[in-house]
């Protein structure tokens, strides 16, 4: 009777990992929604089961595909507009989000960016924040994000 027990409950995390498998095997990378990208290298979004990897965003209007002006919290500002259109492109909301990646071009904006930043990310999703060099556009600032879609 052990023996059989055993077997049965290998079966059933066979049977459970495979299902599991199944759901997060597929990898779809999702066109942009803006027709001005879609002869980008990236895609704006990639869903693996019902996780969402957002490509990096920085303060760039795309109805005009210039950089916004105003320095750090306008860009700040519209990094977050422009995250929020890819996840409601997925049916997500900025409360989807679990993970955030922050980098800043100098630590000297940081203060001025958590100020917008935190009236929009109430929920506090993980965050990691670091300064780099060179960011695409002369941007200020770029953030990427991970969002989960409950089940």
């Amino acid at each position: 009777m052990k023996n059989f027990h055993s077997q049965l409950l290998i079966f059933a995390l066979f049977i459970g990992i495979s299902a599991w498998s199944q759901e997060t095997d597929q990898i779809i990378f999702h066109p942009s929604h803006e027709p001005l990208k879609a002869n980008a290298p990236f895609s704006d979004v990639v869903e693996c089961g019902n996780m969402y990897f957002l490509a990096g965003q920085i303060g760039m209007d795309h109805s005009t595909r210039t950089m916004v002006e105003g320095g750090i919290k306008a860009e700040t500002k519209q990094v977050i507009m422009n995250i929020k259109d890819v996840l409601a492109q997925r049916g997500l909301t900025l409360d989807h989000v679990v993970k955030c990646m922050v980098i800043l071009s100098t630590m000297d904006d940081f203060q001025a960016f958590n100020e917008v930043y935190t009236q929009y990310f109430t929920k506090k999703p993980a965050r990691t924040t670091f300064a780099a060099s060179g960011l695409a556009r002369n941007a200020a600032i770029e953030i990427e994000v991970i969002a989960i879609r409950p089940q």
